[in-house]
């Protein structure tokens, strides 16, 4: 299968299926000396695991990471830096009928139509349980970004029609919610709402916001390796993502040039500074030294337990009823996804932009006789 490797100088490959044995990433181009441990990783494993509150899959994963190599008394090695969790509460059972026809919303007719076999076992590859590995390696990326004094933080910004009010969250309230919204009278609100259509037996959609502070200005490529079109299309490539915007994102169509341009000023240690950030932190496809905040807009779970219209691998018309365990909402685990990818990103571009600039390439190799 292509397009499991995302990168091009710090590179990831993911592999495993929902049902398989586990799930697993490998990590290339990781600098040698980073402090790393199987409990550096876990965290933020801990952060995307299921069954946490009633707003997620019942299934039971531990989610247990173990570094198989690139490792060496607790430093990276600058060698391939492999990781797996293993697969320990599948169900595989639940998923038998659907062999056999393909469920709204889901992938499972397009794998068939490009592979003529999927695996039908909780959604294969195309389940939400693959961006685990996405998130180990993300933390070995979050890592980086720390040293160099970069910070990437993600919220639940909005669920169905409840959305966090600017003045009324703090980053402190992030994990005081289940549902991951700062502003707490909101996701009380909007925990309501979903219990509401969890009686219903429906899913909720939602937004969900990152913002990278500390960023230095000069990094991505002014054509085709832009940084807004590089995390957009790693953002785009989890799973229940249909829309992501930057900075002002679709609110720009509505806008004149004097009131979306932001106006430059001088501050009083003598750096460029924006008076305003519609930008959100990148212009020309290159970061400004601002605060990049993304916004990604997810899809209600397609799983839901309602009688639904499809068709078989026959051609024949029918109803359908899907089984197993299912998250009713996707955003408070997704979270920690949404930063896992953007810190990803990040860092390959950081390491891609180091050869930019001759002066600086002097600096780092010195004199060579």
């Amino acid at each position: 299968m292509a397009g499991s490797v995302m990168g091009e100088v710090f590179k990831i490959s993911t592999w495993g299926e929902s049902h398989g044995y586990g799930i697993g990433v490998v990590v290339d181009g990781c600098p040698a000396g980073i402090p790393l441990t199987e409990e550096d990783i876990q965290p933020f494993l801990d952060r995307r695991s299921p069954g946490q509150t009633r707003y997620s899959t019942p299934r039971k994963e531990a989610d247990q990471v173990k570094i198989l190599s690139g490792v060496f008394e607790g430093k990276t090695t600058g060698t391939p830096v492999s990781m797996v969790v293993e697969n320990t509460s599948q169900k595989s059972k639940d998923y038998s009928d659907i062999a056999g026809y393909y469920r709204p919303g889901h992938a499972d007719y397009t794998f068939d139509a490009k592979y003529g076999f999927r695996d039908y076992r909780g959604g294969g590859r195309s389940s939400g349980r693959e961006t685990t590995g996405r998130v180990a390696a993300g933390a070995i990326a979050a890592k980086i970004l720390a040293e160099l004094g970069i910070r990437v933080n993600a919220y639940t910004k909005q669920i169905g029609p409840y959305i966090c009010r600017e003045g009324h969250m703090t980053w402190d309230d992030v994990e005081k919610s289940p549902l991951r919204m700062p502003d707490l009278e909101q996701s009380e609100a909007a925990e309501g709402y979903l219990q509401q259509k969890m009686k219903e037996m429906d899913s909720v959609g939602g937004i969900i916001e990152c913002i990278v502070s500390g960023m230095p200005a000069g990094v991505g490529e002014p054509v085709f390796g832009k940084l807004d079109a590089a995390l957009a299309g790693s953002i785009f490539s989890i799973g229940a993502v249909k829309g992501v915007e930057i900075g002002a994102g679709f609110a720009v169509a509505e806008k004149t040039g004097s009131a979306n341009n932001d106006e430059f000023y001088m501050d009083a240690e003598g750096n460029v500074k924006k008076a305003t950030n519609f930008a959100g932190g990148i212009l020309g496809g290159i970061s400004d030294g601002d605060d990049i905040i993304i916004r990604a807009a997810f899809k209600p779970t397609p799983s839901i337990f309602q009688p639904q219209k499809t068709v078989n691998r026959q051609g024949e018309d029918t109803t359908v009823q899907i089984r197993g365990r299912h998250d009713p909402v996707i955003m408070p685990r997704a979270v920690v996804v949404v930063e896992a990818m953007t810190s990803l990103t990040l860092v390959d571009r950081l390491f891609v932009g180091m050869t930019s600039r001759m002066d600086r390439i002097r600096d780092f190799y010195g004199n060579i006789e």
